[in-house]
């Protein structure tokens, strides 16, 4: 008798892997780049760095297959060997993110077709049109003959599909697999024109070959058309992404698969990739000569748990020093990378990885920064490295643990796509910027946050921010509505609710479907002066009335509809208008923000709201600490000190820092640019 086995949960595989190995910890590895003799010197130096995972292959196609049909994997047999022995795992990949030069140059057609029509040529890497049979075939090809020949290798840990998804074609291949998308999206051309409001400038469509991507054109294109358009390239990447997972879960049901995503990236909707990913991965690099970096990289970090419903994610990419791709790469203390790779196991990751192992001699990268520099393994970046190793290893209790959250912000791909289009009342309000100001207030008082989609159930949570959300579907709305009627407090920021699902304006008052939850609603967008409109603050503002409130870029001419107004315009244009407002409503309560605030008087609406709901910071009671970062992720409390400043930061009870072994009781000395790892009770040191 046959009995069928069912295939793994997507959490347990690389919940296995962690639980095996404990954190993970490595980076990208290229020994194709270097002489054999080098690869058993790295092994050896990673075993010393404790690394326990690199990825291997991302850019290798041309090695495998130097020439058509060619195979050649001999090299690849050794290093997955010398790394197998070392102890060292590997997070194998798929090398379809940059073909070799012999594809384009035998088959132009899987090239790439950018917006002006212009078919771009190799000599870079993505040089390929996702669109084309072609390079799909190619792809699908050295795919499976690599898994076939290493599904079974000791070595291999995990499957890594591609690299950085994002690509984009514009050429007659793409248009075809388009017109077919919208066919299976709309049925008809009549039900086209109909999505699209091609009654506009005459562009109604008799037959789907009239029907292209969105080109350049002579002037503004038609915002339902990019809308989709941008739907499709991401639906098409995660085919292609779905088609090598597919051959690999043929030879391997048992080892994780994943890609890197890159956070807030406009090319794809990360929360339709999220189901097909067995651990959500994320390449990310704080620029440090921003001061935000590190609030912002908190909301990335926030955002690709979520993604993965809370559960762990590896941050598989990020750098010990300087890029090479900014117009102006500084550099980063070993402390500083080091607090950034704590920050991510903070907010959850199970493993920190790096781009790359070894630096590179030639090619585009060669500046960038690496765990292992061309000076050697004696440089301060190394030293850092094998701190960093020895940190994740006395970290392992904290593997699996999650990041409880009361407080969600929503946040949706498609809304963001549509408000950035060309002709709308300004193009200063941008919805990252937006959420990121929003985040900014929680992070600097210790509140965690989820990031949501716009139709999640949300009963879950106290507290629900919404910065700004263009499109706004019924089932959305009502789950807002939802909410506020049970006793959550919903905060809403402006340009909220002002279009459908197809990118048209709704007709009525805005924000149509959360006018009765508002008590509030509008009839008018209004860009605001370049040095913004001053506020009058009613006595009920939640902050200090008449502390300079302004609002900025962007204004609504709203009436109160049962809704409490707390500040109005002073002058201009809006005058004597609502500008906030808050409505009680069920058990809850609603806030709606119509305007870009300063960043003290957003931080005195949603502090408020804070205290209105039942959510709460991790320490409740204790004042914010500039630059001071305070997560709890399961039993392990997180203290991490952003600023180049010591901190004092009271801590009720006893506690052990599971970095240093050391009992930590009362007031934690925080030095600047540096962390602890608080549990209750004594540890044992695993180093």
């Amino acid at each position: 008798m046959v009995i069928a086995v069912p295939e793994r949960s997507a959490a347990s595989r690389f919940a296995d892997l962690t639980a095996r190995s404990g954190l993970c910890f490595g980076g990208d590895y290229n020994p194709e780049q270097w002489p054999a003799d080098v690869w058993r010197e790295d092994a050896r130096l990673m075993r010393e760095a404790r690394v326990n995972l690199v990825t291997v292959g991302v850019f290798s196609w041309a090695r495998y297959e130097p020439r058509p049909g060619a195979r050649e994997f001999d090299w690849l047999d050794e290093v997955l060997d010398v790394l197998d022995e070392h102890g060292i795992g590997v997070d194998l990949a798929t090398p379809t993110a940059s073909p070799p030069p012999w594809l384009g140059a035998r088959h132009p057609g899987t090239l790439p077709v950018d917006a002006e029509g212009v078919r771009l040529v190799p000599g870079s890497r993505n040089q390929f049109s996702p669109a084309s049979s072609v390079y799909r075939e190619h792809a699908l090809a050295i795919t499976t003959d690599l898994v076939v020949r290493y599904a079974n290798h000791p070595a291999v840990r995990m499957w890594h599909v591609g690299n950085e998804f994002g690509q984009v074609c514009y050429g007659d291949e793409a248009a075809a697999a388009f017109r077919e998308w919208l066919r299976d999206r709309y049925g008809s051309v009549e039900a086209l024109d109909d999505a699209w409001g091609t009654a506009v400038w005459s562009q109604r469509y008799d037959d789907w070959s009239e029907v292209l991507p969105p080109r350049r054109m002579p002037y503004h294109p038609n915002p339902s058309q990019a809308l989709d358009w941008r739907r499709f390239c991401s639906d098409q990447l995660l085919g292609l992404y779905r088609a090598q997972r597919d051959v690999i879960r043929a030879h391997d049901t048992e080892r994780p698969v994943t890609t890197n995503l890159m956070g807030f990236f406009a090319g794809i909707d990360p929360w339709t990739w999220a189901d097909d990913l067995d651990v959500v991965s994320d390449d990310a690099y704080p620029d440090p000569g921003d001061p935000q970096a590190p609030a912002d990289a908190a909301l990335t970090q926030d955002l690709v748990r979520s993604l993965g419903g809370g559960a762990p994610w590896l941050l598989m990419e990020s750098a010990t020093s300087a890029v090479s791709w900014r117009p102006h790469n500084l550099p980063k203390s070993p402390e500083r990378s080091r607090l950034e790779s704590l920050q991510a196991v903070a907010r959850g990751a199970d493993g920190v990885c790096f781009f790359q192992w070894r630096g590179s001699r030639s090619g585009a990268e060669r500046f960038h920064s690496s765990m292992l520099p061309l000076a050697g393994a004696d440089t301060r970046v190394h030293r850092g490295v094998r701190r960093l190793g020895a940190d994740l290893e006395r970290l392992r209790p904290v593997v699996g643990g999650r990041v409880e959250a009361r407080v969600a912000i929503v946040v949706d791909w498609p809304s963001w796509w549509a408000s950035g289009e060309v002709a709308r009342p300004t193009d200063r309000l941008d919805a990252v910027d937006q959420l990121r100001a929003w985040h900014r207030v929680l992070w600097e008082h210790h509140v965690v946050c989820d990031l949501v989609p716009p139709a999640r159930d949300l009963a879950g949570y106290d507290l629900v921010l919404v910065p700004q959300l263009y499109l706004l579907e019924e089932v959305a709305a009502q789950a807002l509505t939802d909410a506020a009627r049970r006793g959550a407090v919903l905060v809403v920021g402006p340009f909220t609710g002002v279009a459908d699902e197809r990118a048209h304006l709704r007709t009525g008052r805005f924000p149509a479907l959360l006018r009765d939850v508002l008590g509030v609603s509008g009839e008018e967008h209004a860009a605001l002066p370049d040095d913004g409109v001053p506020l009058d603050l009613a006595p009920r503002w939640p902050g200090r009335p008449g502390a300079g409130a302004r609002a900025s870029v962007l204004g609504e001419l709203l009436r109160a509809d049962g809704a409490d107004v707390l500040a109005t315009y002073r002058a201009g244009h809006l005058a004597g208008a609502p500008a906030v407002t808050r409505h009680g409503v069920g058990q809850g309560e609603a806030w709606y923000v119509g305007t870009v605030l300063d960043q003290r008087s957003t931080a005195d609406v949603l502090l408020a709201a804070l205290r209105a709901s039942a959510a709460a910071p991790v320490l409740p009671g204790l004042p914010a600490h500039p630059g001071v970062e305070i997560v709890r992720r399961g039993d392990v409390l997180f203290l991490l000190n952003h600023s180049p400043d010591r901190a004092l930061v009271p801590v009720p009870g006893p506690h052990v820092d599971l970095l240093t072994g050391e009992p930590v009781t009362g007031v934690v000395d925080l030095p600047g640019h540096d962390a602890v790892a608080l549990v209750d009770g004594p540890i044992e040191r695993t180093s």
